[in-house]
């Protein structure tokens, strides 16, 4: 038996696993079992950590179904607290599978820190209409370094996750693709439900909450900055020279998994 530590941490209900890269023999596999809420741990995700030259730190993402991911905007900012809890820093970088990623600490409590994270520029690919089981949908494509497709509705249909589901399977998403519906709300802000690439629904996603921003900014339905609702809590995303994501990142508890 060995005993894996880990640390975990949630940003907004997106929650994640911190665990030292050297304990990661078969990385998705581990990654499958870590996530189980069953008979595991319990989580969205895996951050694994490894050292890095061009950064503080480098964090490889797997996803709750064993598969890889180019980046978590929530998961990176849960590393960057997990950092802070060890070692209180203004400023941390992290290298991601979608490059470095700059997070400023702006608020702290007991054991929550707040960042403002530098997540690049978004690329929008164009409108996109999709015939499915329940209908024609349209929706906005748009990349934060993973992909993104942005729907917007009045209320939230009974049936999203089923069509977040089928979505994500269409062939017309060669790698996968996370789905968010958004409700443009009256003061411009806007309610957000994920299903995300990997792992189902979520109850919050930074990279997601970024790409409505963008998909809502780019149709002049709102301007920046935009506060973004989730059911796991609410997100500020400012479109400047670039794509900067504002939230808390709250430390759970830390802990050893045993492993046969």
């Amino acid at each position: 038996m060995r005993a894996i530590p880990f640390s975990k941490l949630t940003a907004c209900g997106n929650d994640f696993l911190i665990v030292e890269g050297s304990y990661a023999d078969d990385i998705r596999a581990l990654s499958r079992r870590l996530c189980d809420r069953h008979n595991g741990i319990g989580a969205d995700g895996v951050e694994w950590l490894f050292s890095a030259s061009a950064a503080d730190i480098e964090a490889r993402l797997i996803n709750a179904d064993g598969s890889g991911a180019e980046i978590s905007g929530n998961g990176t900012r849960c590393v960057a607290a997990a950092l802070c809890s060890e070692q209180p820093r203004e400023r941390i970088t992290i290298k991601t599978g979608a490059g470095v990623k700059t997070c400023v600490l702006t608020a702290r409590s007991e054991l929550g820190f707040e960042f403002e994270t530098a997540m690049g520029q978004p690329r929008l690919d164009g409108e996109l209409k999709l015939r499915l089981v329940a209908g024609e949908v349209s929706g906005s494509r748009v990349s934060i370094g993973n992909p993104h497709f942005v729907v917007f509705v009045g209320d939230f249909p009974a049936n999203w996750r089923k069509l977040g589901r089928e979505i994500g399977a269409r062939p017309e998403f060669e790698h996968g693709v996370n789905i968010e519906f958004v409700s443009l709300r009256d003061s411009g802000e806007l309610e957000l439900r994920f299903f995300e690439r990997g792992v189902g629904q979520t109850q919050s996603s930074g990279t997601g909450s970024c790409a409505a921003a963008v998909a809502t900014i780019a149709r002049g339905r709102a301007q920046s900055p935009v506060t973004v609702n989730a059911p796991g809590g609410s997100q500020v995303v400012r479109w400047d020279d670039q794509i900067y994501l504002r939230g808390w990142a709250h430390l759970i508890c830390k802990g050893e998994f045993f492993c046969e």
